[in-house]
């Protein structure tokens, strides 16, 4: 099978907490971790005789996402009732919206190998969470009903991603949006955000959509990207043999990559979607509008722009800058002194993110130290290699970078004469290697430079020692 011959189309379906203090419909409170079942109440269990109310700072928040998301937000929007019974959900249904969502028709755009694009966002609309089982070694599940009521919005978007990469991008763009306007913390080890992944194959050149499979409940990005490449392989694989690909709801298993069925898939029908008899038409005015828009800070793709265009950075290089917001203020104080901005983003994308994390917020050194880095960088006084080494230790105990190259001597080896002598004895230890390069395998030049840079302890002047090298080379 080539799996060239066929295309993927990807639509996620991002289910994500905000950041409120108390439920959606009643007043418990909404903080993570807390012992099971000591966070909820008659209202968010269902049980008979309970009334939901609406909380307002929950619909601010789905609001101003809807518009961080280039969403058209509904002047009035209603809640539904989605009956479904599973075991984490107590009344046996969901208070959601169906045919009259919140926010609909926005968009995100994402850096792709192929340069940017846009992705739709079909609706965002609001709904309550439900609670979740906890596996008892031994003893069983049992049901904690603290999630149950938590505030959410699902964001759903357009069938537009066509790789697993394109899905991951998407999905760290909207995080960011998100975490910029403060409507959640995203925190997905904490299932703050988590995402359900449509995915369907069809092959090349076809205009239909093949049926889709859903897989629930992903909650890291390196989870979704392997769920879609696996399930990819399995349609695609159904197809070539000629056997349909069945609507499903499947699960993800980190520990075998593979993705198994859970349940056939239900349609809309299958919910028996009504309006909940019990809460009132949301209806969003104009002022609330513009009182919401102007909370909107500046968003990843306005600075993403100003960092194109005031520092000349390349596109994926600024997208990656501006998803970590903490990341964004950093570089901008350190790029606004400092003389060598691109080699400062550099720095920040090789060290100081992967240290961060995805969850980062702080950076435990002074912007300055970064721009110094760059800047002994920039005028040959570091290597590239030496230029990292630096700043990893600056991450961990913060002094003068100077005064740390000085005492670690990690000063950049330039002189001609001590490169040519610390060249010719690497010749002579590898004499096999260069006795190949002479005879035109190109390719032992490497090893030689990687012998060269290991003889001058890391601080070698690559672009001299390749010159000399291969001079030295040329001669015998």
């Amino acid at each position: 099978m080539a799996l060239s011959d066929y295309e993927m189309a990807v639509g996620l379906e991002v289910h994500v907490e905000l950041k409120t203090q108390t439920k959606i419909f009643c007043g418990c409170p909404t903080q993570f971790g807390a012992p099971p079942n000591t966070q909820c109440c008659p209202v968010c269990m269902g049980l008979p005789g309970s009334l939901p109310v609406l909380n307002r700072e929950a619909v601010r928040l789905a609001v101003k996402a809807g518009l961080a998301a280039n969403c058209t937000i509904a002047e009035v929007s209603r809640q539904d009732r989605k009956n479904y019974f599973y075991p984490d959900l107590p009344k046996a249904y969901q208070i959601s919206q169906y045919d009259r969502p919140l926010c609909e028709g926005g968009w995100l755009d994402i850096e792709t190998s192929e340069g940017a694009k846009r992705i739709g966002i079909t609706r965002i609309h609001i709904e309550e969470d439900a609670g979740k089982l906890v596996h008892m070694e031994g003893k069983g599940a049992g049901i904690d009903c603290n999630r149950c009521g938590v505030p959410l919005i699902e964001i759903v978007s357009e069938p537009d991603l066509r790789s697993a990469a394109e899905a991951r991008a998407y999905l760290q763009k909207l995080r960011a949006v998100l975490l910029y306007t403060g409507v959640s913390d995203c925190r997905m080890n904490e299932g703050s955000l988590r995402c359900d992944v449509n995915l369907s194959v069809r092959r090349r050149g076809e205009a239909r959509l093949g049926e889709r499979c859903e897989i629930k409940n992903l909650n890291s990005f390196l989870h979704v990207e392997k769920a879609i490449a696996y399930e990819f392989r399995r349609q695609a694989g159904l197809l070539e043999k000629g056997e349909p690909v069945l609507q499903e709801t499947r699960r993800f298993e980190p520990a075998s990559g593979k993705t198994f069925l859970m349940r056939r898939k239900e349609n809309a029908d299958d919910y028996r979607y009504f309006p909940d008899p019990d809460l009132a038409p949301i209806e969003v005015t104009g002022k609330v509008l513009e009182l919401l828009a102007r909370e909107i800070p500046v968003l990843p793709d306005v600075r993403k722009a100003e960092y194109i265009k005031r520092w000349g950075l390349p596109s994926y290089t600024a997208e990656r800058l501006v998803e970590n917001r903490a990341a964004a203020d950093f570089f901008e104080a350190a790029a606004k002194g400092c003389a060598y901005p691109a080699l400062a983003a550099n720095l920040m994308l090789s060290v100081l993110l992967p240290k961060l994390g995805e969850e980062g917020t702080t950076i435990p050194l002074p912007p300055g130290r970064l721009a110094a880095v760059a800047a002994m960088q920039g005028t040959g006084r570091l290597n590239s290699g030496t230029a990292r080494q630096v700043l990893e230790r600056l991450w961990d105990s913060d002094e003068d970078p100077e005064a740390l190259v000085e005492r670690e001597r990690l000063a950049q080896i330039s002189a001609d004469g001590e490169l040519r002598a610390l060249a010719l004895q690497t010749i002579g230890e590898q004499a096999a290697a260069a006795a190949d390069y002479r005879r035109g395998k190109t390719a032992a030049l490497g090893a030689l430079m990687g012998a060269l840079m290991r003889r001058s302890g890391g601080r070698g002047n690559p672009q001299r020692m390749r010159e000399i090298l291969c001079q030295l080379l040329a001669e015998d």
